[in-house]
């Protein structure tokens, strides 16, 4: 499968930011489901950064294309998310970064930790842009967002989807705090904003923003 080129709203010449979904399935707590991912790339002709590692690393690679891999970045350890991280890994030699509060969860897929931990007020650079780490706790313990200002685009992993939050019905997921990171994290950038999930169509923060209240009230 092909990558996607995403429109931004905000352009920054030779940069682009493209899109390889691929497919597979997601375990927790005894279940498990088919999903189909979004896996992200940002960068130029020379370099990129991967967003999420998931199902299938082939297309992925294909999407690389040579380009030198600065960094692989997980919006969470939920297996769906990270599973193909050791063959990028291995084919790049790019690390894994992960927030701490979630590298449990990797231990389960991997029985061993990834290389780096993402923390509060990290920021990367690449192809003369810089994403910074936004914490988003809620969907998973350790859930981060990454906001690349110049762009004016945020990556939610399965924080903040086309029509509300990530789920927070299974093991370590929690509503109100979700409800939390979005309302102090996300709903806080400027409207126009792009979101790009880490399942689905992307969305703004303005088509979001008026739902906020009729979240709470459903309560998930």
């Amino acid at each position: 499968m092909s990558a996607d080129l995403i429109q931004t709203p905000a352009s920054v010449d030779g940069v682009r930011v493209e899109r390889v979904v691929t497919s597979g399935t997601f375990s927790l707590d005894g279940g498990t489901w088919d999903v189909d991912n979004n896996v992200y790339l940002i960068g130029d002709d020379r370099e990129c950064i991967v967003i999420d590692a998931a199902h299938d690393a082939a297309p992925i690679l294909e999407a690389v294309a040579g380009r030198t891999v600065t960094a692989i970045l997980l919006t969470h350890g939920h297996d769906d998310h990270i599973k193909v991280s050791d063959a990028l890994r291995e084919a790049t030699g790019a690390d894994r970064y992960l927030h701490g509060d979630d590298w449990f969860l990797f231990r389960d897929v991997f029985d061993a930790d990834p290389e780096q931990e993402l923390t509060e007020g990290q920021t990367f650079e690449v192809a003369g842009l810089e994403l910074r780490v936004l914490p988003t706790p809620g969907h998973a313990p350790g859930a981060c967002c990454f906001h690349v200002p110049e762009l004016a685009t945020v990556f939610t992993g399965d924080t903040l989807f086309s029509g509300g939050p990530g789920a927070t019905g299974r093991s370590f997921s929690d509503f109100g705090t979700i409800i939390d990171s979005i309302s102090n994290r996300l709903l806080t950038l400027p409207s126009e904003t792009l979101v790009l999930t880490g399942h689905g169509d992307a969305t703004t923060i303005g088509e979001e923003a008026p739902s906020r209240q009729a979240w709470i009230d459903r309560g998930h």
